[in-house]
């Protein structure tokens, strides 16, 4: 399935593409919630959740209180993922 170009918004991005997109990233769908996503990288873990008006993240810390960004579907994919896989 081929993406729309980066700096398409992602509400420009049918549902499946969104889904292959974070398959791309490395995440993993949560078999109970299924708009939520789990992404695992060495220095942190993350819960991507596709909600109604915006994407949130929530960035599960070990030693210190969770994260938590919200992102319209507005900004471009290239955006949202620049923001994500940075990091907490």
């Amino acid at each position: 399935m081929t993406l729309p170009s980066a700096d398409t918004p992602l509400y420009n991005h049918p549902l499946p593409q969104i889904e292959s997109w974070l398959l791309e990233k490395g995440c993993q769908q949560d078999s109970d919630d299924l708009h939520c996503w789990v992404v695992n990288t060495s220095q942190w873990r993350a819960e991507i959740c596709l909600e109604v008006e915006q994407l949130s993240v929530r960035y599960l810390l070990e030693d210190r209180p969770d994260i938590q960004r919200v992102f319209k579907y507005s900004l471009s994919r290239q955006d949202i993922e620049d923001a994500i896989f940075a990091g907490p």
